[in-house]
This record gives structure tokens, C-alpha cells and sequence, in this order.
């Protein structure tokens, strides 16, 4: 994969925009249809303000559409491949943590049943240094 300059600096800002929390929450929302920006706020718990300011931030970038609809604006996702991408990033961090875990474990196997308190190597410390 080759990548000049001004593709990364589009793949970095279509990254931005999904590395905030409101935003995401705010996709998931969407992710069962189309919805108003009251929907959102209910499903979400965000603010009008806040809901608005990153619907804007989402339409910007193409990744969700916006719809008149009499009175209302409904808001729909225009790149479902955003939940296979999170999927893919949610599976290779539960298999990160998993290798950690075991790492733990096996630290702890060799330290051995109980930890050493820090009162314990202040004592041994104190008695190499009398010796």
C-alpha cells in the first residue's frame, strides 16, 4: 500500500473525525435508520447543541446525509462500512487485552503466590546494608 502525502492527510482527517466519543455514539444512533436530531438526542442522552455540532462535523465529511423532511431534518449513514471498521478495531483490541492478561499471568506465576510489600524490601534493604 503507497500512500503519498496528500492521501494520508485525507485518511487522517476522516480518522479525526471518528476519534471522538459524541461522534460515535451519535453513528450508533443512526445505525438502525435514519433519524431527527430529537431521535439522536434520546438515544444518545447529547445535547440539541452538541448533536448538531456533530451531525454538521459528519455531513461535512460524507460520512452521514442530511434529509428535509417538512419541518425536521433526518440524518442517515451514508458509509455503513464505518461499523465493520469499528468491529475490526473493537476484535484486534479484545485480542490486545487478552495477550496482556496472559502476560499478567504468567508474571505472576513467576513472582509466586504473594507479592513483596514495600515494608518487606525496606526490611531487606535495611538488613543488606548492615551486613
Amino acid at each position: 500500500m503507497n500512500f503519498n502525502s496528500s492521501a494520508l492527510i485525507q485518511v487522517a482527517d476522516y480518522f479525526k473525525v471518528l476519534s471522538e466519543l459524541s461522534r460515535l455514539q451519535v453513528l450508533c444512533s443512526l445505525k438502525s435508520g435514519s433519524k431527527n436530531v430529537t431521535e439522536i438526542m434520546e438515544e444518545t442522552g447529547l445535547g440539541q447543541a452538541n448533536v448538531s455540532k456533530h451531525l454538521k462535523i459528519l455531513a461535512q465529511s460524507g460520512i452521514v446525509s442530511r434529509t428535509p423532511q417538512g419541518v425536521s431534518v433526518y440524518y442517515e449513514i451514508v458509509e455503513p462500512f464505518i461499523f465493520d471498521l469499528c468491529e475490526l478495531v473493537s476484535d484486534r483490541l479484545s485480542i490486545r487485552l487478552q495477550e496482556q492478561s496472559q502476560q499478567l499471568k504468567q508474571l505472576e506465576g513467576l513472582r509466586g503466590s504473594e507479592p513483596i510489600k514495600a515494608s518487606q524490601k525496606n526490611s531487606k534493604a535495611k538488613a543488606k546494608s548492615y551486613a
